[in-house]
């Protein structure tokens, strides 16, 4: 048998120390940017032609249409949608491409918002 005593080295473990002192970091994830989507007025596009767009390609409805038609007749542009940047891009595409195969100057455009 040993004359020497057994020392226990026990590191403290308790609230406070700093052994147990644990870090959490919270990820906050940014939201993507949003993009303005509009429609420039020219003096060949059709009213009607421009209601039509804003029914088939941003869902809005016939009243509400004919307001932004009327807005982007008067004032020369109207934003028409805020979307992911992914989404407005489609959205002036669809409205660009449509526009030019039924032969109308129509000028859809996004930008940052």
């Amino acid at each position: 048998m040993s004359l020497i005593p057994h020392i226990m080295s026990k590191s403290p473990s308790g609230p406070g120390s700093d052994a147990s002192v644990l870090t959490k970091t919270k990820t906050k994830s940014a939201r993507p940017p949003l993009y303005k989507v509009m429609l420039l007025n020219d003096d060949y596009t059709p009213m009607e032609f421009v209601v039509h767009i804003l029914e088939r390609f941003f869902g809005i409805g016939h009243a509400q249409a004919f307001e932004i038609m009327l807005t982007v007749h008067k004032k020369g542009l109207a934003v028409v949608g805020v979307f992911a940047y992914e989404i407005a891009e489609t959205k002036v595409a669809q409205v660009m491409d449509f526009a030019r195969r039924h032969q109308h100057p129509l000028q859809c455009t996004m930008e940052k918002e």
